[in-house]
């Protein structure tokens, strides 16, 4: 895709320092961070969304996985450490590259995922 992001980074013309870099793979820090370690990953084929991947992908979706606990090893956040994505513009993809955050590295604890699960318990 001419005009994405994260096709640019892969073919290196957007100038990254990659965490991870193999033929299928790569994974960099997030331009906005949303917890001490935010890491994207993503794979170098690009596939808009979880919506268009394939049974061939099946191995590849997986990969993706065991690099996420290999650099959460490599950050030294094994122990405690989220792997996102969003699938459609609804659910807040804002990149159309299949993609993974994997986020961690918080002091105490992680934030709540539950939706007003912080207001609930507060009332």
């Amino acid at each position: 895709m001419d005009d994405c992001i994260f096709c640019k980074i892969v073919n290196e013309e957007i100038p990254t320092k990659f965490e991870w870099n193999d033929n299928e793979v790569v994974a960099f820090d997030d331009i906005n961070p949303i917890a001490p370690v935010h890491i994207v990953i993503i794979p170098k084929r690009h596939i808009e969304s979880l919506k268009e991947v394939k049974k061939e992908d099946v191995e590849l979706l997986g990969k993706i996985q065991k690099i996420a606990s290999e650099l959460a090893g490599k950050k030294g956040i094994k122990d405690a450490f989220r792997v996102l994505t969003a699938s459609g513009k609804g659910a807040g993809q804002t990149v159309f590259h299949l993609h993974y955050h994997l986020i961690g590295g918080w002091k105490d604890k992680a934030p709540e995922m539950e939706a007003g699960k912080d207001e609930q318990e507060s009332e």
